[in-house]
């Protein structure tokens, strides 16, 4: 393909994406400040919710890191026409990274038991445990280890994401690049480092809400939470853009055909890893495993993790077995934006019962979600807006901007 053929089409994010960053701005500043009012009132409901919160929009962020990287290491135009996309919401780190800081500084002996002294730890599972494992407590689970490894986890995504998009950018202007072998190198060991970090991550801030309970397969839950939400956080930017070129005349059918089997994909690999789970967990029927989940098929939480097998698994999973409803991205943005509802669901059936006995919802649990958000939609349509669409100047960009052939 000619330079020349490259630059004739306005590759440039449509007005659309700066209105929406503007309002998503005014909507998360207005349900920040009501809930950081309401929060000085109750401090304890408000972390809850903040933690739930934190971890759903962390899941978008580095979930679009992975597929990026998967991306790279496989190819195709898939990937090609939401590579701005995922890379906008990668770009999302720093954010992230600032979001942490009130979980660091203030929630940590207002979350976590072990932070606590062991005569205000309420349930006795854990006072117990603590009282008898001093090791978990001193040696593993205190403040400074708690902030040395997040620091550690943050450090690893931002220079994962500096990286990438470093050298996408260099793909905005002449002369034609393939920085393939580049970005393979740093992706390979880049999904490696992310399992990695995101299961310690998962253990040391969803996972040790409960220390006197282990699950060996709870980080790749995340994993599979944080790719189905990122993959459809991706089907709804596109379906938004598809209104307006360039990217009309760049998604085909097929392209969102394979985001759907991704996604489709993603969903039974979920379901895999919560089964997987259960079932481990009942054949060993040990007392100290699985009063996790009795917690959480009582007092009302059943029904949760009922909804979640149906509307997070089956239902999605049946609609995603028709091949014209993969390929119609009018019909499978609406999965994808029911997924990230869903998705949201399944974290507070993580974090929740930890705090409550019985289902119980929470105005942080229903307003920080929007005030958090609104200010990471607002990040994120900033990042969308300051580059072309598509790196026009990557000599396999060719797979995207040539006609399709019938």
């Amino acid at each position: 393909m000619s330079t020349a053929h490259m630059t004739n089409l306005d590759l440039s994010a449509p007005p659309v994406i700066k209105q929406i960053g503007r309002r998503s701005f005014v909507i998360g500043a207005v349900c920040s400040v009501i809930a950081i009012a309401l929060g000085f009132a109750n401090p304890q409901v408000f972390f809850r919710g903040y933690l739930v919160s934190f971890m759903d929009w962390l899941g978008i962020c580095l979930g679009s890191m992975v597929i990026l990287m998967i991306r790279h290491l496989t190819g195709g135009g898939w990937g090609m026409v939401i590579r701005r996309v995922l890379g906008a919401a990668m770009r999302t780190v720093p954010l992230m990274a600032l979001f942490f800081i009130p979980i660091a500084v203030m929630g940590v002996p207002k979350l976590y038991p072990w932070a606590m002294p062991l005569e205000a730890i309420e349930n006795p599972t854990i006072r117990e445990h603590l009282a008898h494992n001093q090791f978990v407590k001193v040696g593993y689970l205190n403040w400074h280890g708690f902030i040395v490894r997040a620091i550690v986890y943050f450090a690893i995504w931002n220079l994962l994401s500096y990286l990438l998009s470093r050298w996408s950018r260099e793909q905005n202007s002449p002369p034609l690049r393939d920085n393939s072998a580049r970005f393979k190198v740093i992706s390979g060991p880049g999904i490696i480092l992310y399992a990695f970090t995101i299961s310690f991550a998962a253990i040391d801030w969803v996972m040790s809400l409960d220390p006197s309970w282990i699950s060996t397969i709870y980080g790749l839950l995340f994993v599979a939470g944080e790719l189905i939400s990122a993959l459809c956080f991706a089907v709804v930017i596109e379906r938004i853009l598809f209104k307006y070129k360039p990217m009309s005349l760049l998604l085909r059918p097929a392209f969102v055909h394979d985001h759907g089997k991704f996604m489709m994909t993603f969903v039974m690999v979920w379901a895999y890893f919560s089964f997987s789970q259960w079932l481990i967990i009942w054949a060993g029927n040990l007392p100290e495993e699985i009063t996790w989940y009795l917690r959480r098929l009582s007092g009302g939480w059943g029904f949760v993790g009922l909804f979640l097998v149906i509307f997070q698994f089956a239902v999605p999973f049946a609609m995603l077995l028709s091949r014209p409803f993969k390929r119609d991205i009018t019909k499978l943005v609406w999965l994808a934006v029911w997924l990230i509802v869903v998705r949201y669901v399944d974290l507070f059936w993580l974090v929740e019962p930890n705090f409550s006995a019985t289902f119980h919802v929470t105005w942080a649990d229903l307003l920080i979600p929007f005030g958090m958000g609104g200010l990471w939609l607002a990040y994120f349509c900033r990042n969308l807006s300051s580059i072309p669409l598509l790196p026009a100047y990557d000599v396999y960009a060719k797979e995207v901007l040539e006609p399709e052939h019938e």
